[in-house]
């Protein structure tokens, strides 16, 4: 390491106050201690390297991989905090409380949603076992963090609250899970709580799940009740991964995240083989070879090991400095051993888009970069680059609902300062062409629409499609008659409808995306007191009666603000927004019309009246003429000023209209 010592003399001071800001200076009995930051970086990992876990005493048949997943908010992040500290991962200290909740966003809105990962080392019958947890969000948004957490697992503990008994979301998480064909415990939690009721909720395990309730471990996560039965029974009904030390090396990447110093860390599962620091490999996806430079596993920090071994999992740091080089879902194996690629994920199918822009132009490449880094961790939302006449450059992102756009925006905010304009949230239409010059333009006959501004005219179109979801709405009887009446106004059309117990019932219904995905669950949870559930998964496309609406500013169409709705929401979605805009624009020295329209029809419009200055404040009584002489002049001024003038519209109107579309 390169250190120097010197004696704390006066001529030495004038050498500190110039030194560059890479060297650390510090002062201990009369010595100044210099050290190069990036040499004490380097001998720190060598440091803790000599003292990496030795992971060759795992065998395979004592490693189990699960994951924990639950509807938001029936006490997953708080299960994983007691597992870790009850297998010494953590302290025990009382306020443990999120620990494997490491964003900013997530402590801040109470929710996971990203998936952790942590490795466990557990006592039971005089042996030591490998327990590899992946604590997965709850919400319908992050669904896609949990089928690529499932793809690293051999089981699942499904956790119901004994309070509100099964909600949409654990339906939706057992059937990922049952897909998989993974090991499903049931775990009832919260049973400390006034109102529990864990009979109920094993009746309901049953029927919704048909698992027999002597299956289901009653615990309090809280309070580490019975938390001790839940790492016994991962032992015994979960199996160990099917994977070969001796098979040639191959890991799934199932997650990444991107770290200035040492580039990309990958989170792998191995199927087979081993890896160790200084080999080489190779990424299926790019064919390109890199170096391990450091691996380990996470407890739930990084801890370096110097050899990972089939069916465990943990991180790789290979040297990829590009956020491209690390695809989620890629193969990685041994340069000298290759083999076939891993059947890898699905890609997440965005059921949301919205245009993102920076506030200042001059910003551009600096929130490019935040994005790109941003996409790494969140491989679910679609990048396409976009431009705007008001906004400038900017880019057109796919999510899965609007929680994630709005989680993805306060991190983008939190974690690379980065301030950013989003506009209103559309879904994917399909349009069927008519036009043999379009369909050969496109090189389809039928075209996504990400963006209203590229919706085609009605002539050069057979017909137009619209996403529709199956949602799955779970709440208590006292609210069907309103629910039901809420799902009709937004053109669903009911499917199935049952009862999981006596007083709560299952209702499904098939709905056009874009009437859902605004307010619609505020709105469920407003008329339910809170108790109702939502969930929802892709349902194809329908035919549907689609038009463009546009809105013009004295007869000048505004681009970001077109939109796409069902011909039957025309009048009232056009008139809603002429008055929003209408709030929004401050008055100017002339007239402006805010309308709207559909082709050359005006189907709403408002007025923003002008500044209005008083010509005849001078006049005092005297000639009639020279009053009307006045007021025809000033008229015709404001008549050539609204003709050629430019209407001054401040980004904080677009972004105000815009986030209450």
């Amino acid at each position: 390491m390169n250190v120097s010592l010197f004696r704390c003399h006066g001529l030495f001071l004038p050498f500190i106050k110039h030194c560059p800001p890479y060297i650390n200076i510090s002062h201990t009995n009369r010595r100044c201690v210099i050290t190069h930051r990036r040499m004490r970086r380097d001998f720190s990992t060598k440091a803790s390297q000599q003292d990496s876990l030795d992971m060759s005493k795992f065998p395979v048949e004592r490693i189990r991989n699960f994951s924990i997943i639950a509807h938001i908010d029936h006490g997953k992040s708080t299960l994983a905090d007691r597992l870790l500290e009850m297998t010494g991962a953590i302290a025990t200290t009382g306020n443990n409380k999120q620990v494997l909740d490491k964003l900013q966003v997530e402590r801040e809105r109470g929710i996971t949603v990203k998936a952790q990962t942590a490795s466990l080392f557990y006592q039971h019958e005089g042996q030591t076992y490998l327990l590899n947890l992946i604590d997965t969000p709850g919400h319908v948004d992050f669904s896609y963090e949990v089928s690529r957490s499932i793809s690293a697992c051999q089981g699942v503990l499904l956790i119901v609250d004994a309070n509100q008994g099964i909600q949409a979301q654990t339906v939706a998480n057992f059937y990922l899970a049952f897909e998989a064909q993974l090991t499903i415990i049931p775990v009832i939690n919260k049973i400390d709580l006034k109102n529990a009721d864990p009979e109920r909720v094993e009746k309901q395990i049953e029927k919704v799940f048909d698992i027999p309730k002597e299956e289901c471990i009653r615990i309090s996560a809280k309070l580490g009740t019975n938390v001790d039965q839940v790492l016994q029974e991962v032992v015994k009904r979960i199996p160990p991964p099917s994977a070969g030390v001796d098979e040639p090396f191959k890991a799934l990447v199932f997650d990444s995240t991107f770290d200035h110093y040492r580039g990309v860390v990958a989170s792998v599962a191995l199927f087979g083989g081993r890896v160790s620091r200084g080999d080489k490999i190779v990424s299926a996806y790019l064919g390109k070879t890199y170096e391990v430079n450091e691996l380990g596993v996470l407890r739930p920090d990084e801890h370096p090991t110097e050899t990972l071994y089939a069916g465990q999992v943990g991180y790789v740091i290979a040297g990829m400095k590009e956020v491209k080089e690390a695809q989620i879902g890629d193969t990685l194996y041994l340069q000298k051993q290759p083999v076939e690629a891993l059947p890898g994920f699905k890609p997440a199918k965005p059921m949301v888009f919205a245009g993102m822009y920076p506030v200042d132009q001059s910003e551009y490449s600096a929130l490019h970069s935040a994005v790109e880094k941003l996409t790494l961790n969140d491989s679910s939302v679609s990048v396409q680059r976009d431009s705007s006449l008001a906004l400038g450059a900017g880019w057109r992102l796919g999510f899965l609902g609007l929680l994630h756009m709005e989680v993805f925006n306060q991190r983008l905010e939190q974690e690379y300062n980065a301030s950013v304009i989003i506009t209103a949230p559309t879904v994917p239409y399909k349009a069927v062409l008519s036009s043999a010059k379009l369909i050969k333009e496109h090189g389809t006959e039928t075209i996504t629409i990400i963006n209203p501004a590229q919706f085609p005219e009605r002539s050069q179109v057979t017909e137009f499609l619209e996403p529709m979801v199956m949602g799955t709405i779970i709440a208590p009887d006292d609210f069907t008659g309103k629910i039901m009446s809420l799902c009709q106004s937004r053109r669903g059309v009911q499917k199935n409808m049952f009862y999981i117990d006596d007083h709560r019932v299952i209702m499904k219904y098939i709905f056009p995306l874009n009437e859902i995905v605004v307010d619609f669950y505020d709105q469920l949870k407003s008329m339910s007191s809170g108790y109702a559930s939502f969930d929802y998964e892709d349902a194809g496309y329908e035919t549907a009666e689609l038009i463009k609406i546009d809105f013009l500013l004295n007869g000048r169409p505004v681009e970001e603000l077109t939109t796409i709705v069902h011909k039957e929401r025309a009048y009232s979605s056009g008139k809603a927004m002429c008055e929003r805009l209408q709030e929004s624009i401050p008055r100017q020295m002339f007239e402006i019309a805010i309308q709207a329209a559909v082709g050359s029809k005006i189907i709403a419009r408002e007025t923003i009246k002008a500044y209005r200055k008083n010509v005849l404040a001078k006049c005092y009584g005297g000639d009639i003429t020279r009053k009307m002489k006045l007021l025809k002049k000033q008229a015709e001024g404001k008549k050539k000023m609204r003709r050629i003038g430019n209407i001054d519209v401040p980004k904080d109107a677009f972004i105000n209209v815009l986030k209450r579309k």
